[in-house]
């Protein structure tokens, strides 16, 4: 996709009503140090619009990003991050829930996974959580700079192997320092929203 335009259209806290969206939405979930905002920002072509802290758990929102009027890039709150109370995790969890329930236009969800470690208790815990919810996550391994070419394959089995994913579950090695991954990304989004538009015509 060539992105002509962005803009961060709606931001959602927990006590929003969520956007009723006539575009299609892909949405991005991920702990929040694995690299969320420098992702987005890599697909958008855009250096900081999706803010990156140095302090993890800034994005306790659901921001929805208007692509070229056509669809919705949706940035889901960072989880486990350990010095957020309780209380306002189970908030956001519910925020993530009706979201995942409710939304009409949500085509895909993709999880972002460190890949130099294994996948964590929460990981696991979301990865779950998107299937109940009725999706297929699609994983992005997150951090690919950060470790050898020669292990990419070992850590692409272990995070396979860690979430029970199946046999034909996508992961994408990704990194935001070299882009690796992006077009994967895009051509993935794109051939999703070649039937829609096909349907918008007729």
């Amino acid at each position: 996709m060539v992105i002509k335009n962005v803009a961060l259209e709606t931001v959602c806290g927990v006590t929003s009503v969520l956007p009723a969206n006539t575009k299609m939405e892909v949405a991005f979930a991920g702990k929040s140090n694995v690299g969320k905002s420098s992702l987005i920002n890599a697909l958008m072509n855009r250096k900081s619009l999706a803010r990156t802290s140095a302090q993890p758990g800034k994005t306790q929102t659901i921001n929805f990003y208007n692509i070229n009027d056509a669809m919705y890039l949706v940035d889901l709150p960072g989880y486990g991050y350990a010095k957020v109370s309780q209380s306002e995790k189970e908030k956001w969890g519910k925020l993530i829930e009706r979201y995942l329930q409710k939304s009409q236009m949500l085509k895909a969800v993709f999880l972002l996974i460190d890949i130099r470690h294994d996948p964590s208790a929460n990981d696991k815990m979301m990865y779950d959580w998107i299937v109940y919810n009725g999706y297929d996550p699609i994983i992005i391994a997150t951090k690919l700079d950060k470790i050898k070419r020669s292990q990419l394959q070992k850590q692409v089995k272990a995070i396979k192997t860690g979430l029970n994913m199946k046999s034909d579950g996508i992961v994408i090695p990704f990194s935001a320092e070299t882009k690796q991954g992006r077009e994967e990304i895009w051509n993935l989004i794109d051939s999703w929203m070649e039937p829609e538009q096909q349907s918008d015509k007729e």
